[in-house]
């Protein structure tokens, strides 16, 4: 096993001493545990490079959810505002307190990912009737 000398902010090192031992396991353990997840995390995302500003959160349903980064609002929720609605995407970043650039870039995923949206869209509204 490789050695990695690690600096902590001491509030930092105190909250992950706390967790690891009501985990019942060592902060060394803990941190391992941590790194492993994060790592694990990142080798899967469904996170397209292509589209920085949209990132997947899976929903109740466990079902991963395209959406705008660091807000809460769906892409399928702005194709729904452009395509059914006819908004611009001026007006769907007014509308939404969006950057025209995000909706731009929400609207561009949908372009590439039209498949997976749509399919999104049509399962939401087969379950609505």
């Amino acid at each position: 096993m490789a050695r990695y000398p690690l600096s902590l902010p001491i509030e930092l090192k105190q909250e992950a001493e706390e967790l690891a031992d009501i985990q019942g396991v060592s902060l060394n353990q803990f941190i391992l545990w941590a790194l492993a997840e994060k790592v694990g995390d990142l080798r899967h995302s469904l996170d397209d490079p292509a589209h920085p500003r949209i990132t997947y959160r899976r929903g109740a349903s466990g079902q991963p959810t395209p959406l705008v980064r660091g807000t809460g609002i769906r892409v399928q929720t702005l194709v729904l505002a452009a395509n059914k609605w006819g908004l611009s995407p001026t007006e769907i970043a007014r509308e939404y307190g969006l950057r025209e650039s995000e909706v731009k870039e929400a609207l561009s995923f949908y372009a590439d990912h039209r498949a997976e949206v749509d399919s999104s869209i049509r399962t939401e509204e087969a379950m609505v009737e």
